[in-house]
């Protein structure tokens, strides 16, 4: 059964990011299990608040609180830490600063260290943007990460994924109602727009080919589709200037930018950690090619590629298939000597 957390909010107090500075900045976060247990970091992704790590975390499940002491995090820009939506002036809305993944790794590394006395972090596990951070935890705290998983993600985001961002982006900045970011109240066309454009990148062809879409009689057309759980999935729990900060981490993201000078293949082959990368073979914007590029370079990983129609959604816990193919997976490696 999947396991119910307090939502916890630790206060960094003045925090400096790459954008400028946060004067109180907030990580929120929940745990589960006993603290003596292996510590796993199980971050969240774009378009995920922290109840959306449940599909992973619990006694049926792979993350499992009676054998390791699980912590999920919420990026910066999710809405629950510090984001445009809930921050007071004088960085509230359009103001707030642009935020890196080195950013949210390093409130993550303070909340381990200082609020919870974690010495040690057993393994970082994330599915999309928690995957590009557990890449981010690898190369900054080499000493302190034992194991590394991305699901669906990778050490750098491509051209080819920052330029499919450039669409959802600019059809809810361009929207009439968006207001340059000032807008009063929802801005109900650049969401529903932002979410349609998004939505055809999430799956692969062939899952529309075969009407995936319909989920099995949920839906009755691609447009109650695409109405429900593009349009309502944004609409109901996300802010449009969150969106675009969350989406700019993710556009920035490359972990050579932390050591190396920008040497992409000499950051990963000095990576320590032990290493299972999981992309989908038809994820349109995680590449497998781009994890099969990375894995010429990493010195202790494995590739395993999750064989699935479901494009990057596959790591997403969203059908029963592949989520027990991954956490299959997921367990054996973590489990290994």
């Amino acid at each position: 059964m999947s396991q119910v957390a307090e939502i916890q909010y630790y206060h960094h107090g003045r925090f400096r990011v790459a954008g400028g500075v946060l004067p109180d900045a907030i990580t929120a976060y929940q745990t589960f299990g006993d603290p003596k247990n292996p510590v796993i970091v199980f971050p969240t992704c774009y378009g995920g608040k922290l109840d959306s790590q449940s599909y992973m975390v619990g006694e049926d499940k792979v993350l499992d609180p009676r054998k390791y002491y699980v912590v999920t995090f919420a990026l910066f820009s999710n809405g629950e830490s510090s984001s445009p939506s809930n921050t007071p002036a004088p960085y509230n809305g359009p103001y707030f600063p642009t935020i890196t993944y080195e950013d949210n790794v390093r409130a993550q590394h303070a909340v381990l260290t200082q609020k919870l006395a974690v010495k040690k972090v057993f393994c970082v596990i994330g599915f999309s943007m928690g995957a590009q951070q557990a890449y981010y935890w690898s190369v900054m705290y080499p000493d302190f990460l034992e194991r590394y998983i991305p699901i669906c993600g990778s050490a750098r985001t491509s051209p080819h994924n920052q330029c499919f961002l450039e669409g959802p982006k600019a059809a809810l900045s361009a929207s009439k109602d968006f207001q340059d970011g000032h807008y009063k109240s929802v801005p109900q066309h650049g969401i529903r727009a932002f979410g349609r454009v998004y939505s055809a990148w999430a799956y692969s062809q062939a899952w529309f080919a075969k009407k995936g879409y319909l989920f099995n009689g949920k839906y009755t057309s691609l447009n109650d589709f695409l109405r429900e759980e593009w349009e309502g999935g944004f609409l109901e729990g996300w802010d449009a200037n969150d969106l675009l900060v969350l989406l700019k981490t993710w556009q920035m993201g490359d972990v050579s930018l932390i050591r190396d000078g920008g040497y992409f293949t000499d950051c990963l082959g000095a990576i320590k950690a032990r290493g299972l990368i999981m992309p989908c073979k038809t994820d349109l914007y995680f590449t497998p090619e781009d994890s099969q590029n990375e894995m010429q370079f990493l010195r202790n990983a494995k590739l395993v590629i999750i064989d699935s129609e479901w494009g990057h959604m596959a790591g997403a816990g969203l059908n029963a298939h592949d989520d027990e193919s991954v956490q299959a997976e997921v367990k054996k490696f973590l489990e290994e000597p």
